[in-house]
């Protein structure tokens, strides 16, 4: 949530990092600012809105001049949404401004100490109360310089923090930090780019390092200073940026989120090039490899994740116990950090997150790790914070996900901890000739998923019929009960029509209450164990009202007569279906807030990485 972008080099600043800003909005956000350093001095420009909002301030103000500037979007914490609240903020003596993801949790009693010492405040912020306090402790005649001052302030800090920071004293000088909110470093030739993502980044260079907790880099043209907020140096680890501008622009699609739905076939093929050998049986994992013998002597498994990513860990639970026979379960990170967890010998930890940095999951894997869990990894974004936190982890590889609504990660989650299920198995019960028939069957997912999204328009036509509804049910079993969960929370998520999902038996112990006459009741139905069961609870929900549309197997006739509607896909072994059945589910979603006028990418109060509580 939020988005940073800063630029030190020779280009005037503020067109740059105004585009930046453009590429951060998919993050959520309610208000956006920028400030510019010329001559020495700070201009800021802030807005409440749209950064469609800030450009028409600019346009009465005049464009900023400078070649030093920063920007941001808010995503409101504390104080509500107003120009006074936007950043940057600044401070009352020392020409200090500062722009912030994330929140100072002690931020009252700095606020309290600060005004004893004189200090006025103009907004509601904790992030005021840090360029104050930056502006107290900022004193060059006493050695104090910028980065100094920076470094003192954050010790007496408490919270998460990303940071950009200029002074009028220093006017060719930034200063940024951070500590659990991602911030990125660009290098460019005799230029710098800073960005709390990296697609704010990729249009100027491709060369970047992450900041790890409690750095803190001094950034000239001429280069740049890392230490920690204790001054101890800090060598920075340069990597290569693995995205490129066409991956997060829309081409030919009206939407991030319309795009990332169709771009699935192709995401699978990249999550699994290179991982599965069908010749030997094997599924190759380097990310792993180091840790084959650990993962063959786990006792348990615990899966963390929030939102879509604990659905697909659900799924992950059900396959390590079904493929790799062993006991696992599927937390809400949120909960698990807060409980006393029980960590026997010999568990493994597995972080799921599409960005790798979500708030709640980062510290439930520290818990399980600090009480002697392997930690793995399965995230989207390279050198990410959950990449760098873990033993070890998979990649997803499916591309950059900018649309909020959370779609092809949540494939490629599924599918890696199937390719993960697989690798433990094979090393623990299963044959090389059973786990190339589970290879062949994941070969064929891409192709069957071209399939159902070839049925994009019929989709459409079925959710037309029932948009106005304002409340859904989902209902799965087995595998495809986590899938339900995942269809409701897209529906809610960008349509805002309520929804709840479920499993498909708990419907008669309470939920059948809320079936009138008309109410749309989405059940997954294909073909598997529990199907004629599926069967029967759709026969509940038909005798009280309800209007079924149903995700069926192909070739499955029968079903029409038991719905309103259905919605086929091509057949698979059950535990794979969810990586199919999902597909309908994502473009019902998709075709409902389109109708109903809503800003896909951009759905009201979510951001797309959560890096507060």
């Amino acid at each position: 949530m939020c988005g940073i972008v800063g630029y030190i080099g020779s280009k005037p600043a503020q067109p740059l990092i105004l585009e930046g800003l453009k590429r951060l909005e998919y993050r959520g956000y309610d208000s956006a600012g920028i400030a510019c350093m010329d001559n020495g001095k700070i201009t800021v420009v802030k807005k409440a809105g749209r950064v469609a909002n800030l450009e028409a301030e600019l346009a009465k103000t005049g464009p900023l001049k400078g070649t030093i500037g920063m920007a941001h979007t808010r995503w409101a914490t504390h104080g509500g949404v107003t120009d006074a609240n936007a950043h940057p903020h600044r401070d009352d003596k020392a020409g200090i401004a500062v722009i912030h993801n994330g929140i100072i949790e002690n931020y009252s009693v700095l606020k309290t100490y600060l005004q004893d010492k004189g200090h006025v405040f103009k907004s509601d912020t904790d992030t005021e109360v840090l360029a104050m306090l930056i502006g107290e402790l900022y004193s060059p005649s006493e050695g104090v310089d910028l980065e100094a001052a920076v470094q003192a302030a954050l010790r007496e800090v408490t919270g998460a923090y990303a940071i950009c920071v200029m002074c009028e004293g220093e006017p060719d000088t930034m200063v940024v930090a951070r500590k659990g909110a991602p911030l990125i470093v660009g290098i460019g030739a005799g230029e710098y780019v800073v960005a709390s993502d990296a697609s704010a980044i990729v249009a100027h260079t491709t060369q970047a390092f992450p900041l790890d907790d409690y750095n803190v880099v001094k950034i000239t043209r001429s280069g740049f200073r890392t230490s920690t907020t204790t001054n101890a140096n800090v060598t920075p680890k340069v990597m290569q940026l693995e995205m490129d501008l066409e991956q997060i622009e829309l081409g030919r699609f009206e939407h991030f989120m319309q795009k990332e739905i169709h771009e699935q076939p192709k995401a699978v093929r990249d999550c699994f090039r290179g991982r599965l050998h069908k010749e030997d049986g094997k599924v190759i994992l380097g990310g792993l490899s180091n840790f084959a013998k650990e993962l063959v002597r786990a006792r348990r498994v615990v899966l963390v994740g929030q939102g879509t990513a604990l659905h697909a860990a659900m799924i992950g639970e059900y396959m390590l116990e079904d493929l790799a026979k062993v006991p696992a379960c599927a937390e809400y990170a949120s909960e698990f950090r807060y409980r006393n967890p029980i960590i026997e010998d010999r568990t493994v930890a597995i972080a799921v997150s599409q960005s790798g940095e979500t708030a709640d999951t980062l510290a439930a894997l520290h818990e399980a790790r600090d009480r002697g869990a392997l930690a793995l990894g399965v995230v989207n974004v390279v050198g990410s914070t959950i990449a760098r936190d873990t033993d070890a982890g998979v990649y997803l590889r499916v591309g950059p996900e900018i649309g909020v609504a959370s779609t092809k990660a949540f494939t490629g989650q599924v599918a890696v901890l199937t390719l993960i299920s697989l690798f433990m198995a094979r090393r623990r019960v299963m044959s090389a000739d059973q786990c190339a028939r589970w290879i062949e069957q994941l070969e064929s997912i891409p192709e069957k998923i071209e399939r159902i999204l070839e049925q994009d328009a019929r989709i459409r036509k079925v959710t037309e019929r029932y948009v106005e509804r304002d409340n859904w049910l989902f209902l799965g079993r087995g595998y495809n009960y986590p899938t339900a969960l995942e269809g409701a929370l897209k529906l809610k998520e960008i349509s805002y029509i309520h929804a709840e999902g479920m499993p498909a038996a708990e419907m008669k112990h309470g939920p059948i209450a809320l079936i009138n006459d008309g109410m749309p009741a989405v059940f997954i139905a294909n073909r598997g164990r529990q199907y004629d069961k599926v069967l029967s609870n759709i026969a509940e929900v038909r005798a009280r009202g309800g209007h079924v549309i149903a995700v069926a197997t192909e070739g499955d006739d029968d079903i029409r007569r038991h719905v309103e509607d259905v919605l086929y896909v091509p057949e698979i072994i059950e535990p794979l279906s969810p990586m199919l059945t999902v597909i309908p589910l994502q473009l019902m979603a998709y075709h409902a807030a389109v109708i109903r006028g809503h800003d896909v990418d951009k759905p009201r109060n979510l951001a797309k990485s959560v890096t507060v509580e």
